[in-house]
């Protein structure tokens, strides 16, 4: 496994501030591969630092990243991250319980956004190759830690089979408390410029509409005749001609019988595919409208508005404070658990199936 010091190249952000200065030296990673696909995992954030598709001869990254794996330790979009946690949006950086309020860490105006300045995003785990095709992360959220209530133990599996990855993610807690984690990849899909192009198409009927501040109002809206009306699979440019981007969640239609049913397919226009499988009840859709950094990317990418899309499926964000929304808190003995499945493919550029 090398270390950061053996890939210090290119320009890098300064670490996060509530990092060590040695932060750089604790720098770790782990690389997975099959004949189809690569990925490395950092123990920073458990970052998806390269997640790239074999096509023809060549390595195509499916996600955006940094040239420098030590710009990770400041990057500021959560680039390949796993947020919480609690990811999105927590309205007020606070919620109620009965007897007081939790006060949370507020690194967002006056609201909490994916689990604090110090969130899972953005602190070391204890990382481990189990197999062949799988590596383990590890961390314990100390009682307290950014506001939570409760010690929470956190494992994260991934596992890689053919041209699929898989998420495993769980938590343990030793008192009632929030989790609602969230896969934070930027997908680009091989694609160097925009994803104008691309076509996304999930199975969402209706969406959260957001206050100004991008927490949700507690309304819930039909996607019928809006920009988020992915269901027939148009490009991002059909749905979106004034081109403002979106970062909203949608709330998937209730399958029959599937516990991982398909939630999206999103498609490039190179032909390459992700399908996404996901046991969450919908998922956050966000076009990298705010994302620009002069941080060297890795080969050929470009940090820049509208680079990506990421499709982060995760409990209703500012379910803490929305009685309405179903709940995200998790209980000692009933431990969190969410599954995420990635399935790429090649060719199917004019396909809709």
């Amino acid at each position: 496994m090398p270390s950061a010091s053996q890939s210090s190249i290119g320009a890098s952000s300064p670490p996060h501030a509530h990092l060590r200065e040695t932060a750089a030296d604790h720098l770790r990673w782990l690389d997975l591969e099959t004949d189809h696909l690569r990925l490395r995992v950092l123990n920073f954030g458990a970052v998806t630092a390269r997640l790239e598709l074999r096509v023809g001869d060549a390595w195509v990254p499916m996600v955006l990243g940094y040239h420098d794996m030590v710009s990770y330790l400041g990057d500021p979009f959560y680039l390949g991250a796993i947020v919480g946690r609690v990811a999105n949006r927590v309205g007020g950086a606070g919620f109620e319980v009965p007897g007081r309020r939790v006060a949370l860490d507020a690194n967002e105006g006056g609201n909490q956004l994916h689990g604090g300045t110090a969130g899972l995003g953005r602190v070391f785990w204890e990382i481990q190759q189990v197999a062949d095709d799988a590596t383990e992360l590890r961390y314990t959220s100390a009682d307290g830690e950014s506001g939570y209530p409760g010690c929470a133990e956190f494992l994260l599996r991934i596992t890689v089979s053919g041209a699929s990855v898989s998420y495993d993610m769980s938590a343990s807690v030793d008192q009632t408390t929030p989790i609602n984690l969230a896969q934070h990849n930027y997908y680009t899909l091989g694609v160097t410029g925009d994803i104008w192009g691309h076509r996304l198409r999930c199975p969402a009927t209706a969406y959260l509409p957001l206050r100004p501040d991008g927490v949700p109002t507690g309304a819930i809206a039909p996607v019928a005749g809006t920009s988020l009306d992915f269901t027939d699979g148009q490009s991002f440019a059909e749905l979106d001609p004034q081109r403002h981007g979106t970062d909203t969640h949608v709330i998937f239609a209730k399958g029959a019988d599937s516990h991982m049913p398909e939630v999206a397919k999103l498609t490039a226009p190179n032909g390459v595919a992700m399908r996404v499988f996901s046991d969450q009840p919908g998922a956050q859709i966000y076009t990298a409208t705010h994302l620009i950094s002069a941080v060297a990317a890795q080969g050929g990418q470009q940090l820049a508005p509208f680079a990506a899309v990421c499709i982060e499926p995760q409990g209703f964000p500012d379910a803490v404070n929305q009685p309405d929304f179903p709940s995200v808190m998790v209980h000692p003995g009933r431990p969190y658990h969410q599954r995420l499945s990635l399935n790429f493919s090649t060719n199917e550029a004019d396909q809709d199936d």
